[in-house]
């Protein structure tokens, strides 16, 4: 196993020896939905609600959010969008950052990455704009292709995406002391991250077929299987997420990440 810093450890030890297709098959009974989805897929059989962990990620598109009441309802993490390139900030950011805390859910920010920006330019505004003695969970550096956005369709190529991720990773892990979670979605990861960043967990989108499908070769920390699931506390539609291995697991690995 390559050298791991030590948060990694506690994940990379509960799957040390499952194969990449059976990396997120839990050794457990089939679950009933934890949350209901207003479209809800199948994954021919190797659903989501076998996993213990569930969690969402949310920005400014979800409005007034009841943090008290999402954490009854069993959300047991949040992902929170933060910023965008260079110059942008979720205005809801501070707002849900402070109600997550509040309401005892581990939680992390993310950026949203723009490649008409250079990868110091959108760290320093990452930096300036999130808590470093507050991030429980790691930073999420989100990855994908943007082609309605009315500002940046640039399409660097593999070497240069992943040149500049790293740079970005590297200034973001030696501020905050944790090594980013990199999100990603199906296209994007084909075209460039295939085999690459195999020491960072990543968080993955699949919402029509299962992440052992369309992500063959990678093994996961956390899936993205619906954008239309319903929370209580959040009005409207929400992207739902599970971890990949145990209660336990969690328990370990937030505990592991939070020092």
């Amino acid at each position: 196993m390559r050298w791991l810093p030590p948060f990694l450890l506690p994940l990379c030890l509960a799957v040390t020896g499952c194969t990449s297709g059976s990396y997120d098959l839990l050794e457990t009974a089939s679950l009933s939905p934890r949350f209901q989805d207003n479209d809800p897929q199948h994954f021919d059989g190797k659903t989501p609600h076998r996993h213990e962990v569930h969690g969402i990620d949310v920005s400014k598109w979800n409005g007034d959010v009841d943090w008290r009441q999402v954490k009854k309802s069993g959300v047991s993490f949040v992902f929170i969008k933060a910023t965008e390139g260079k110059d942008m900030l979720d205005p809801r950011f501070h707002e849900y950052w402070k109600g997550a805390s509040d309401a005892g859910i581990p939680h992390a920010a993310y950026h949203f990455y723009y490649f008409c920006s250079t990868a110091d330019e959108q760290a320093d505004w990452f930096i300036k704009n999130v808590p470093r003695d507050a991030n429980l969970l790691p930073p999420v550096l989100d990855v994908e292709w943007n082609p309605t956005s009315p500002t940046c369709r640039l399409r660097p190529d593999p070497a240069t995406v992943r040149g500049e991720m790293q740079r970005f990773m590297q200034r973001i892990e030696a501020h905050f002391g944790k090594r980013p979670i990199i999100y990603t979605s199906v296209d994007f990861h084909r075209d460039n991250l295939e085999g690459a960043f195999r020491d960072h967990h990543f968080w993955v989108r699949a919402v029509a077929q299962h992440p052992s499908m369309i992500y063959p070769e990678r093994r996961w920390s956390f899936w993205q299987y619906t954008s239309t699931g319903v929370i209580p506390g959040i009005r409207g539609e929400t992207d739902i997420n599970v971890f990949a291995g145990t209660q336990k697991n969690w328990q370990n690995w937030v505990a592991a990440v939070s020092k």
